[in-house]
């Protein structure tokens, strides 16, 4: 194997809105960002649109402590927009907020994006979640990114939390994805021969000026520039931490899988590629409460019975990384569903009252706020002692 510790980091975006309306604030968020910078001077950076910021990990090999790093910050961060009259939270997409009143974020990198991407820029109000593993051999990194594609679709099922855009119900519980296609460089991964191929693709982008580096490479999954890692990016922002960390380990054991059995995915053949590139979307759509097509069967599997083979492989990796208990943590996502249906069950419950869209998706956004400390509003409860409680 290429690595035995297999270190990960998790990097995780979130919206700021304002307390008050839970819409984008109006105002700006200079001081908030200064003062977020000055609480967290390692574990917060800016992202490209001002109503939404990123904290991360540095590389770790327990969950425990990824576990209670990720919640330090995310509490840690809600009191400093509580200060500034903001709220933080974790979610795909911004239920209320809408792309025209947005404004980037004043920095080099950002303005020559805005420049590139125009008016896809200024829509790209998204936000997700990105998991580093180690992997040192580079070679090795571009053969698990083959080879990773067809379990993708279930890490996004599994991760669901946007299931609204400017201000309306989607009818997928996944949209961040959808909006996120609009970019160049997303979506599945090229395949390439090996790593040597790989580098070619990337040294003609650079050399042609179409891209500054690799890390303008913005796929699905890919090798990440500034560490020896393969870098998971299909999730959406998790809402609850617990789900996070779940989702996390499971892809890396996922990793670890790949790695020791060469045999898994060894043909990433056309077919291979499109049921992958079909299951992404029935992810998108139905979350864990669809079917997925099984190319070597040839029929449609329930999210339950692929999520239950995954965890049958990975079990003997689960073990070596010190993660099993997550697995009782991923099962209990497909028992109660993700951020997307409690979303939606609130705004149900809210519209059925009587309440008016506008302020329905105000709920949902109190509610985001809230469950991404650990507070959940309508039972007073965090939301891992109401799965315990279920």
């Amino acid at each position: 194997m290429t690595t035995t510790a297999m270190r990960f980091g998790v990097e995780e975006e979130f919206f700021i809105a304002d307390k008050t309306t839970c819409s984008t604030p109006r105002g700006s968020l200079k001081t908030f960002h200064a003062a977020a910078r000055q609480a967290f001077p390692t574990g917060v950076q800016r992202e490209m649109l001002q109503s939404q910021l990123e904290i991360a990990t540095p590389p770790v090999s327990d969950v425990n402590e990824a576990r209670a790093m990720l919640s330090r910050l995310r509490a840690g961060l809600s009191d400093v927009a509580r200060e500034h009259g903001l709220a933080l939270f974790a979610a795909g997409t911004h239920p209320t907020a809408h792309w025209t009143r947005e404004r980037a974020t004043p920095a080099a990198r950002y303005d020559k994006l805005m420049r590139d991407l125009r008016m896809l820029g200024e829509r790209n109000l998204v936000c997700g979640m990105h998991v580093h593993v180690e992997v040192m051999d580079p070679s090795t990194r571009v053969d698990l990114m083959n080879r990773m594609q067809p379990f993708l679709p279930l890490l996004l099922a599994l991760s669901t939390s946007s299931p609204f855009w400017q201000g309306r119900w989607t009818g997928l519980l996944g949209y961040r994805l959808a909006a996120y296609r609009e970019m160049p460089r997303t979506g599945l991964p090229e395949t390439f021969d090996d790593a040597q191929d790989y580098e070619r693709y990337v040294d003609a982008m650079v050399a042609a000026g179409a891209i500054p580096d690799a890390s303008f490479i913005w796929w699905a999954l890919r090798p990440s520039l500034k560490h020896p890692t393969l870098e998971l990016r299909i999730a959406d922002s998790c809402t609850n931490v617990d789900d996070a960390v779940a989702i996390a380990s499971l892809y890396r054991c996922m990793v670890r899988l790949l790695d020791r059995r060469r045999d898994i995915n060894a043909a990433i053949s056309g077919a291979v590629r499109a049921v992958a590139s079909e299951n992404i979307w029935r992810a998108q759509r139905y979350g864990m409460h669809g079917t997925f097509v099984d190319l070597d069967r040839r029929r449609a599997v329930s999210a339950a019975e692929w999520l239950g083979d995954i965890l049958t492989l990975v079990a003997e990796d689960a073990e070596a990384l010190g993660c099993v208990s997550e697995f009782d943590r991923v099962r209990a996502i497909l028992a109660r569903g993700s951020s997307a249906d409690r979303q939606l069950a609130i705004f149900n419950e809210a519209r059925g009252r009587g309440l008016p869209q506008h302020e329905a998706l105000r709920e949902v956004v109190a509610w985001l706020s809230e469950a991404t400390v650990g507070r959940d509003l309508l039972s007073g409860e965090g939301w891992a002692s109401q799965e315990r409680a279920a």
